[in-house]
């Protein structure tokens, strides 16, 4: 289970990156008095979040994973949540690379 927790991390310092630079993006349209829209992921999404800027739903993710690396988790709970966090990181990985492409 440490190689998945390790590789979550890894993904999540990949989606951190380009949700720094996406957010800046973000804000730049914003500025210009583009980008009017009241949140990125909808509620057809596992995100309880709910945010205009990508790294409110980083931070979902991340915390997701930190409770994962909590002494008193099991394997079980483990195998119950990472279905959700790996859809979580596609999500937020596929939503980035088609952002980037519409810049």
């Amino acid at each position: 289970m440490k190689k998945v927790i390790h590789a979550l991390n890894d993904n999540l310092q990949v989606v951190y990156r380009k949700a720094i630079d996406a957010d800046t993006a973000l804000d730049a349209l914003s500025a210009s008095g583009k980008g009017k829209f009241q949140t990125i992921f909808g509620d057809d999404t596992p995100f309880t979040s709910r945010s205009k800027r990508f790294s409110s739903y980083v931070e979902e993710v991340a915390g997701d994973v930190a409770h994962l690396q909590g002494e008193s988790v099991t394997e079980q709970t483990i195998n119950q949540a990472l279905p959700t966090i790996v859809k979580k990181l596609e999500l937020l990985l596929t939503t980035l690379e088609q952002f980037k492409k519409t810049l």
